[in-house]
């Protein structure tokens, strides 16, 4: 894929763009992959709002795509003009194109070209944290999706991704998020790194797991925390569950003998949110 010494994004310009043969529509169209996201920083977002909401975010946006059908709506010229004076490039491309760059028969008609921001561990400030949500080894990009955009609606403080876990920035993850992907800070770590850092962090941590003893709603969650959740497949490890301050579980009372992770990371959210409203 080429970079920004081969295919540079040259201030404020506006291009035309119709073939698929085009550089820049190559490179965006490469970003569905995870090794040139990595290589490259970059991430694709889609849809007029999102892509809206984080360029008034201040997010650093290197590319604006519109649909040539409507360049010349209010809210998309007045981001191109946004974009433009950020030194962003600004291409008006056919529908055709679109679906090629997202590859998606019915594309969105805007798609933003970003880059991306994850934290380290020694980012945090813990003093002003209410609940991190750690997810270890996740693999299912909507998930992972749903799950930040649920810490964004209940104000939770981010979202830590430990160990090999799915791309926070594939068009899939960021699709699911809603746009809170602009809004919810992401920290990668190695299990090791975890490990090490949570006996800093001021407050415990509290996972869920089906060995756990504890009904979910039996008890307190102060702030601040971290709630620490599993696998999809396999939940957390023995060696990270042993970690943990308290473990509990969200008992089944149907056939069903476990819920879906974003489903239960949203369950466990609430209650935490509720607690804390109550006391």
């Amino acid at each position: 894929m080429s970079d920004a010494k081969t295919s540079p994004v040259r201030p404020g310009v506006v291009k035309t763009v119709t073939s698929l043969a085009n550089p820049t529509v190559k490179d965006i169209r490469s970003l569905q992959q995870r090794k040139f996201r990595q290589q490259t920083g970059r991430f694709v977002a889609e849809g007029l709002k999102l892509v809206t909401d984080a360029v008034e975010a201040g997010w650093p946006i290197e590319i604006f795509v519109h649909a040539e059908k409507i360049g010349t709506q209010d809210a998309v010229a007045q981001t191109a003009a946004k974009v433009k004076a950020r030194g962003g490039l600004i291409l008006q491309v056919s529908e055709a194109v679109l679906s090629k760059m997202t590859h998606r028969d019915n594309p969105q008609m805007v798609i933003g070209v970003f880059r991306q921001r994850l934290k380290k561990l020694a980012d945090i400030d813990a003093s002003g944290a209410t609940v991190w949500v750690a997810l270890e080894n996740i693999k299912d990009p909507g998930n992972l999706g749903t799950v930040i955009r649920t810490v964004d609606s209940v104000g939770a403080s981010g979202v830590i991704l430990i160990g090999d876990t799915v791309d926070p920035f594939s068009i899939e993850t960021v699709r699911a998020t809603m746009g809170s992907i602009f809004a919810v800070p992401v920290v990668k770590a190695s299990v090791e790194e975890f490990l090490a850092w949570k006996d800093t962090f001021p407050g415990p941590v509290i996972g869920t797991h089906l060995a756990g003893a504890v009904d979910y709603r039996t008890i307190d969650y102060p702030e601040p925390m971290i709630l620490l959740m599993g696998n999809e497949q396999s939940g957390l490890p023995q060696r990270i569950a042993d970690s943990c301050d308290r473990l509990v579980k969200i008992p089944m009372a149907g056939r069903a003998d476990s819920l879906n992770l974003a489903v239960s990371t949203g369950i466990m959210l609430y209650e935490a949110r509720r607690s804390r409203l109550v006391l």
